[in-house]
Order: structure tokens, then sequence, then C-alpha cells
């Protein structure tokens, strides 16, 4: 019970928390009605950044959700032309994130990471389909122990500027481990193909329990 009042935060929200708490003590000393206001920002921030335990699957044969949020777009598609997959067929599925979901991303499947690839970019609105190819982002080719390829790509939002990584290439990760965290809004896809669709469009999902497709 303590923890869903109290989760626990992402180590990148310790910062922002203690300037929060510091502009909460500064706008009490000026205005009650300040400080009020500047506490219930801090309690924000300090769900913003909450990074609850989740329990997936634990099936491969499943791919669980890599990321709280909206599933706003679902579509079939050339794979990234950044990681040379253009000539390959995929499932997309697009998940956005408001400031209201926990932005911890998480893997869907255990597998090995085969690549990662940071792209500078712009800070459009993240729920356009073209912000997929113009923000910031950050792409994962994950392989499975079949073989399969799965990619995975974190998408700066209109607020975001920055996207956390927190894997590397060669690592070995597990359904349901985490891989990072977008700060303030963004939105993250999942491509994937040989597997049946289990999501729906316009479905609220949950990071490394919720199933978006299996074998």
């Amino acid at each position: 019970m303590l923890n869903s009042v109290f989760p626990k935060i992402h180590k990148e929200g310790y910062r922002f928390l203690a300037i929060a708490i510091a502009v909460t003590f500064v706008c009490l000393l000026v205005s009650k009605t300040l400080g009020l206001i500047a506490m219930l920002i801090t309690v924000w921030v300090y769900y913003f950044f909450r990074d609850p335990d989740r329990v997936s699957i634990q099936d491969d044969n499943f791919l669980v959700s890599p990321a709280d949020g909206l599933i706003s777009n679902i579509t079939e598609i050339d794979g990234p032309a950044e990681l040379s997959l253009e000539n390959k067929k995929f499932t997309k599925v697009s998940i956005f994130m408001d400031v209201f979901n926990c932005h911890v991303n998480r893997t869907p499947v255990s597998a090995n990471i085969e690549e990662i690839l940071y792209k500078p970019g712009k800070f459009l609105n993240a729920s356009l389909d073209k912000s997929s190819e113009e923000n910031e982002r950050n792409y994962y080719r994950l392989k499975t122990k079949e073989g399969d390829e799965i990619i995975i790509v974190q998408i700066a939002g209109l607020i975001a500027r920055r996207i956390v990584c927190e894997v590397a290439v060669n690592q070995a990760i597990v359904q349901g481990d985490r891989i990072g965290m977008i700060r303030f809004g963004s939105r993250v896809d999942i491509y994937f193909n040989n597997r049946k669709l289990l999501a729906k469009l316009g479905q609220n999902v949950v990071a490394g329990e919720s199933l978006i497709a299996v074998k």
C-alpha cells in the first residue's frame, strides 16, 4: 500500500525534485497561493519520475508493451532507414505517453541488444506521425534467441528534451527490464514481424505487462 502511494522514483528525477522543493520553499515565503501551486507542481514532478516495479509474463512468445500510454497508431510499414531496414516489412505500434504517464521504458522481450543509434532532431508534438522521422530519437535493435528482430524507438516530444538510455550494445536483457526513459512527454514505437497483433488502437497499455503481440 505504501509503495502505491509513495512509489520509488527514477534516478533522473532526484535533481528535478530537489529543484521543485527548493522553489516551493521560496514561493511559500512570498505567497501562500504561490506556495500551494509550487507544492502541486512538486507532487507532479515526484509522480512523473515514478519507477514502479512491474511483473512481466516472462514468455518470449509474447511482446509486452515498452511504455505506459495510449496506442495512437498501428501500421504496416518499412523498417527504419536509419538501421538499414527500409526494405523489410514490419508492424509498427506507436505508444503516446502524456505528462501523467510513467515514462520508464522496458524491453518487450528477452533479447540481445545488437545496436543502439541516437539521432538528434526537432521537438514536434510526439502524437504526430512525422515525429518518428524528425524528432530527437533513440533506436534499439534487439535480436531474440530465435533470431527475430525487434526495434524499439524512443521519440522525444514537444516538452521532452532528453532521452535517457540505460543499456549498452551487446547487453543481454530480460523481458520487462528497464532500458531507459524520456523526460516530460514523448512516444515509443515498437517494430516487429512474424507475430499476431494483440493490442488495439486507442488501448491504454502498461510497460512490461500489457501484451502487444504473440507468435
